[in-house]
């Protein structure tokens, strides 16, 4: 439109609310149009009746410009994209996993073992009560420091061994005292984390998992509840594909396929050995099976004396004499529990408001563990208040007593609760 009026060119500029606009001496009008046929038959309509010729009809130039509505409606596809690159990159099969592979689905073959280098404290004289399982396994001790010793003799060390018993004996504690005796690395995995969803998983995480052994060799590798994935094969498998068993497979050959010359030892952990499929245990994988049981009273002694060594006790104790005592009242009891009990009795003195610990707050710990917490400010009923006691229809009366102090070979028998009012029927 010019300064005095005249309509020189029409532009569509595209379709949007009305609106003007001066640059320069140009003037620019927006208006909306219902469709570009529509418009072009009414501009041509409107020119004819106001007697326009040809060469002096409005130009129409069309241009297309976007007020950013298309980029909007692109920015949730992008975020999603996004999201799901870094999910597959960072997911949780890729946490602490930096430097092996890309992470998340990408690593999901490869294995989930923590090396521990320079981090293992634990050394033989923090193990307690298992003293033949540690001088049997002291001979992979003296294999990983001087190789070189029994490969002059011809000797080959064994390759492997399984520490079996029941739970809380300390199996994990004597593998890993062992790396730090040794000062090698200690690779640790448990035996469900090659078990997963994904067929051919569990396989490839094995050959990783010997892999990393082999880079860090000498190293001490431990399985630990190995029973997971060393089931006897061939049982509740019907005619599928088992991934425990390719997993197993795939285990059995990586034991197989060690040499002397790679200095890695071994060790496993289980409760269940009657379970292990039996080329599991043959000589040239698992050689050994070392058991270790509860400890007798003076292992519970010697294990007392290891966790005593951090509490505050009272002056007046002295600890040898006290672990002694303990380790008489706690009869088949195993190194978890006794570590048990002694974290109970430094909970039992921070609530009692206690500066130190003394020796009532052990024996109410072994209470403890042993039954239930004593009932506090629990008031006696007169009928209840007797010599003798009825607990689970026997009678104790006061009277009568056994002394087992002279009794050097069986451990005392543990105390028994009585308690009034209650029914085990």
């Amino acid at each position: 439109m010019e300064p005095g009026g005249a309509v020189v060119a029409a532009a569509v500029i595209g379709i949007g609310g009305g609106a003007s606009r001066i640059w320069g001496d140009w003037q620019y009008v927006w208006f909306n149009i219902g469709s570009v046929d529509t418009f072009e038959r009414n501009l041509e309509t409107a020119q004819q009746e106001f007697g326009i010729e040809g060469e002096n009809r409005l130009p129409v130039v069309y241009s297309a410009e976007s007020d950013g509505s298309f980029l909007l409606s692109m920015l949730p596809t992008v975020l999603i994209v996004g999201f799901l690159l870094y999910t597959l990159r960072r997911g949780p099969a890729g946490m602490g996993r930096t430097g092996r592979g890309m992470g998340g689905l990408f690593s999901v073959g490869e294995t989930t073992a923590k090396v521990l280098k320079d981090e293992i404290d634990v050394k033989f004289k923090d193990v307690a009560g298992c003293e033949e399982a540690k001088l049997e396994i002291m001979e992979f001790v003296n294999f990983l420091k001087n190789p070189k010793q029994y490969q002059d003799l011809g000797a080959k060390i064994p390759k492997g061994a399984i520490l079996t018993g029941p739970p809380g004996t300390g199996k994990t504690l004597l593998a890993k005292a062992t790396a730090g005796e040794a000062n090698v690395p200690f690779i640790t995995v448990n035996g469900s984390e090659f078990l997963e969803m994904f067929v051919g998983v569990g396989p490839a995480r094995v050959r990783d998992l010997f892999a990393l052994a082999r880079k860090n060799a000498p190293c001490i590798l431990f399985i630990d509840e190995i029973d997971a994935v060393g089931r006897k094969r061939g049982r509740g498998n019907f005619g599928g594909q088992s991934e425990q068993e390719n997993t197993l497979n795939q285990l059995l050959v990586e034991m197989d396929g060690f040499n002397t010359t790679t200095n890695v030892v071994i060790l496993a952990g289980t409760n269940r050995p009657d379970i292990l499929d039996p080329a599991l245990m043959r000589p040239g994988r698992f050689d050994r099976q070392i058991y270790i049981g509860p400890p007798d009273i003076k292992g519970r002694a010697s294990i007392f004396k290891v966790h005593l060594r951090p509490l505050k006790l009272e002056s007046i104790i002295d600890k040898d004499n006290l672990a002694r005592k303990l380790a008489s009242l706690t009869p088949g009891f195993s190194g978890a529990d006794i570590a048990n009990v002694c974290n109970e009795a430094a909970l039992i003195a921070a609530r009692h408001l206690s500066d130190a610990i003394n020796q009532k707050h052990f024996e109410q710990a072994i209470e403890r563990v042993i039954g239930a917490p004593r009932e506090a400010q629990a008031e006696l009923k007169r009928e209840h208040q007797q010599s003798t006691h009825r607990c689970e229809d026997t009678t104790v009366s006061r009277s009568k007593y056994v002394d087992f102090s002279y009794v050097t070979h069986v451990d005392p028998p543990p105390p028994i609760q009585c308690r009034p009012g209650l029914s085990y029927s």
